[in-house]
């Protein structure tokens, strides 16, 4: 008997039906051991030695692997076909020598590129040992990785309070978005004009053309700058006579574009389906380990994480049969198509993301996949198929027309296009983002018969004006594109790199479009200002670069580890004697269109406007940057950097405070104001005066008297308890909207209720509470959606509490990641948040969130057991052991 190891449960069940008696198939669940989330784990001073920890969850999966080889004739380790699979055999392979049960048995590695029965038995039949280069590849990144993110956020810690950390790829990252963000900012508007006639042809067809030449010189764009010009071409159009100069016809050919890779999946599941680069790669995870269909769990794409672009040719062959069952003859190229990657320092040697058969058509596939399941499937179907069909056959007619009005001359020109066979176009077309031209057909559509020579009866002039716009924020697809060019990072970590960056809040996410906060603008300014080499994207590709030449077994790993480490060590204590004050000045240059607004008075924007004498600087405080004046204390004005989302927050659009007018109990004047926590209510002035920020949701252009003076009325008494007659108040405090009697508390379930509460549901909620007991704490929140029931017994629902929508299972309570609709949130979401925070411990890294795998493929498979107790337990700390890789 063989112990196969793979990385999640729901391939080791469809596996072990492929393979049959002689093999035990179990999971490790993802990785089973990484670099603690703490200092010393990669120590450079002992030839980079690295400290690896098991945490529990792992402990026990490698404990049943460790019996099941006490008894087994080989290992046959199956782990997925990358750097990071290599990686997971190694380490699985590793604890089992330590743990001495390998004892001569044969070990195999063995890799398939899809979970269907001919790809796991060719795999098996053809057996190699683990890739040495790959793991030392895999060693070298987690080490420069680990190495960056624990000196240098460290230092972000100390100089740039309120920055949360650093990372190799993600600082290079949010730079993109950063400089993005400062172009746009630095961007000039500049005014231009089109002119265009609406012509009609003797037959009394109408179209119109464009004017492109004017005063015997061709015209480039944008080239007519103001209105007085534009009016006197106008006017030499509205008088001129038109004839059609020449006609030109010409067929173009359109190729279709190779099957999807990892990054062009992410891209275009952005584009046409709304997707995040994460939820892509949750959904595409789901396809690859598959389904039951017909009594058989299959595979329904290959592996989702690839720089490939080429399928395999038995793929090929099928794909052209499918083209001539679906489409026919004509759609069927002579021969088949073959790409090459263009992206930079591809290394992934497996193959483009295509079907795993492409006779399993979206519609045959309807009723096994859930809405977005289908979506991504029909779109990987319809990508995979295109790329070997015919090219569309295109015509593009040219018209050139001659305006002459009294010998003073123009040329104007009118453009079409028409599809005389739409080959791959029947299959799948692009979408592009950012007013980029699209593929999908013709932009300049249909022109009428139109011939040389003939005259044209003018029937109207268009003049048009327009102003230039700034470049377009990146979406998450496009600063994937781009990534992907430069050469920083690699497919399989770029929805983990998007995902840091929204939970460092260092970017938000607005109309699809990323948009810088200002700590990722400090941060970014930081990095540039002070590391400049390591935030470069040249030095980050290079870096990229290098790592693939080891993965070639080209370059020594710890050669490379000693090359960087030696000048990055030195900059890092270069910044021990670097001051805050010399940080300020610096940050204030560099952002100075984002701290220094331009004001509408034309004053200078450095000067206070409260005081007028003291000059405006970034501060650091406690919870991050603010702008202060430089006479504090005789001048205490503050405002907030940015507000959420990055834009500039001019004190959240107050410059000046707000009067709403006066108290008519104290008669002291009401005012809204920011500072650098936010916008905030206060009466009176002085130290005395009383203030209470806005709550959550609440936005200062939407605050009038009526709101002003609930807020700083507060806390609200709403009548005495029936039973102690004492008083009942509502408020808002650090944990939200409650309830205050007696000395306890109870929690409103939103903020409008402090307002409007009355007494007897306070007095409702108050019983509510008290009925759980002491120590039962703050009332269960009620279910916003109920997914269903858990493997292992229990209900699996969503919750709102005071940290944010959350998942629950048990005693399992699973924060949603940041911007995740509740509602629209799956069972297999669920049951990787829920796997994620009982059995990881902290700072595992992405990949640890393999054990995913297993609940989500239980979810679809595994019948909940109705009389099951609930097995999930809160790990509070995991026992770890450590165990060293020596060099």
């Amino acid at each position: 008997m063989n112990v196969v190891v793979v990385e999640s449960p729901s391939k080791a069940k469809t596996i072990n039906k492929y393979l049959g008696p002689g093999y035990k198939v179990l999971a490790s669940f993802g990785h089973v051991r990484d670099l603690p989330a703490k200092d010393g784990s990669v120590l450079p001073d002992q030839d980079f030695e690295m400290l690896w920890e098991v945490d529990s969850a792992s402990a026990k999966r490698m404990k049943d692997i460790s019996d099941a080889m006490k008894t087994a004739d080989g290992l046959i380790l199956a782990t997925d076909p990358d750097r990071e699979g290599e990686a997971i055999s190694w380490h699985v392979l590793d604890l089992l020598n330590k743990k001495r049960v390998i004892n001569g048995k044969k070990v195999q590695r063995v890799v398939f590129n899809a979970i269907t029965k001919k790809a796991v038995l060719d795999a098996m039949a053809a057996p190699r040992e683990i890739d040495v280069p790959l793991v030392d590849a895999y060693l070298a990144r987690r080490a420069l990785d680990y190495l960056v993110g624990f000196n240098l956020s460290p230092v972000l810690w100390r100089k740039l309070p309120g920055a949360r950390s650093a990372g190799r790829v993600q600082s290079v990252a949010l730079r993109l978005v950063c400089d993005r963000e400062s172009e746009i900012e630095r961007f000039i508007t500049e005014e231009y004009w089109n002119l265009s006639a609406l012509l009609k042809t003797p037959r009394g067809d109408e179209f119109e053309a464009r004017l492109v030449v004017a005063n015997g010189k061709r015209l480039q764009p944008r080239a007519i700058g103001n209105g007085e010009d534009a009016a006197k071409l106008k006017a030499l159009l509205e008088g001129a006579s038109y004839v059609v100069d020449t006609v030109e016809a010409k067929p173009v050919k359109r190729n279709p574009g190779p099957p999807f890779t990892t990054s062009t999946l992410q891209q275009a599941a952005s584009s046409k389906l709304g997707f995040s680069a994460s939820r892509t790669m949750q959904v595409a995870q789901r396809l690859y380990e598959g389904f039951d269909i017909g009594g058989e769990t299959v595979g329904l794409i290959t592996y989702m994480r690839t720089d490939g672009v080429q399928m395999a040719p038995e793929a090929i062959d099928a794909a052209r049969a499918a083209i001539v069952d679906q489409f026919g003859n004509r759609y069927l190229p002579e021969k088949a198509r073959f790409y090459a990657t263009k992206a930079k320092n591809a290394q992934e040697a497996h193959e483009a993301i295509r079907p795993t058969d492409f006779n399993r058509t979206p519609d045959q596939l309807r009723q096994y996949l859930d809405a977005d399941q289908l979506r991504l499937y029909d779109l990987i179907w319809k990508r995979g198929i295109a790329s070997q069909m015919a090219s569309a056959e295109i015509e593009r007619t040219t018209v050139e027309i001659l305006a002459d009005k009294s010998g003073e001359k123009a040329g104007l020109r009118a453009v079409g296009s028409v599809i005389r066979f739409d080959g791959f176009i029947a299959a799948y077309t692009d979408q592009k983002e950012d007013g980029e031209q699209s593929d999908d057909g013709d932009e300049d559509g249909r022109l009428p018969e139109i011939n040389a020579r003939e005259n044209l009866a003018k029937q109207k002039i268009n003049s048009t004006q327009h102003f230039t716009e700034p470049p377009p924020r990146y979406s998450e697809a496009t600063l994937i594109k781009k990534m992907e060019e430069l050469g920083i990072g690699r497919p399989s970590t770029y929805a983990a790199t998007l995902a840091t960056l929204r939970d460092r809040e260092y970017v938000t996410i607005d109309k699809r479009k990323l948009v810088p906060h200002s700590k990722g603008r400090l941060v970014t300014a930081f990095l540039e200002s002070f590391f400049t080499r390591y935030v470069e994207y040249d030095f980050t590709a290079d870096l990229e670069e290098k790592l693939d030449r080891i993965s070639a077994g080209e370059l020594n790993w710890k050669d490379v580890l000693r090359e960087f480490w030696t000048a990055f060590f030195a900059q890092i204590e270069d910044t021990k004697e670097l001051r805050v004050t010399n940080v300020l000045d610096a940050l204030n240059e560099t952002l100075a269109p984002l701290v220094f607004p331009k004001r509408e008075d034309g004053s200078d924007p450095r000067i206070c406007q409260v005081c007028g004498t003291g000059n405006l600087s970034l501060k650091l405080g406690k919870y991050g940057a603010f702008v202060g004046c430089s006479n504090y204390p005789d001048c205490n004005y503050t405002r907030q950097l940015s507000s959420e989302g990055g834009a500039e927050a001019e004190a959240s659009g107050l410059n000046e405070p707000k009067s709403f007018g006066k108290d008519p109990v104290t008669g002291e004047e009401l005012t809204l104001r920011s500072g650098r926590f936010g916008p905030y209510i206060q009466r009176g002035d002085g130290k005395e005066a009383k203030r209470s920020s806005l709550p959550k949701g609440w936005k200062p252009e939407d605050i009038d008297y009526e709101k002003a003076m609930a807020l700083i009325a507060l806390p609200r008494d709403i009548g005495k308890h029936p039973e102690s007659g004492k008083m009942i108040s509502s408020g808002i405090g650090r944990y939200g909207p409650f309830l205050l009697h007696d000395g306890s508390y109870a929690n409103l379930e939103t903020v409008e209720d402090v307002f409007t509460v009355g007494l007897n549901r306070a007095v409702t909620v108050l019983a509510e509470k008290q009925a759980k007991g002491p120590g039962g704490g703050r009332s269960t929140p009620a279910a916003l959606k109920d997914l269903g029931d858990h493997p292992d017994g229990g209900k699996i629902t969503v919750r709102d509490g005071k940290y944010g929508p959350y998942v629950n299972w048990a005693k399992v309570n699973a924060t949603l990641p940041k911007g995740k609709d509740p509602q629209s949130v799956t069972v297999e979401e669920a049951l990787a948040l829920i796997v994620e925070k009982s059995g990881k411990p902290s700072g595992t890294k992405a990949r640890a969130k393999a054990p995913a795998k297993a609940k989500v493929a239980a979810a679809a498979t595994k019948t909940a057991k109705a009389t099951a107790k609930p097995k999930a337990k809160v790990v509070k700390k995991p026992v770890a052991k450590t165990v060293k890789k020596s060099a």
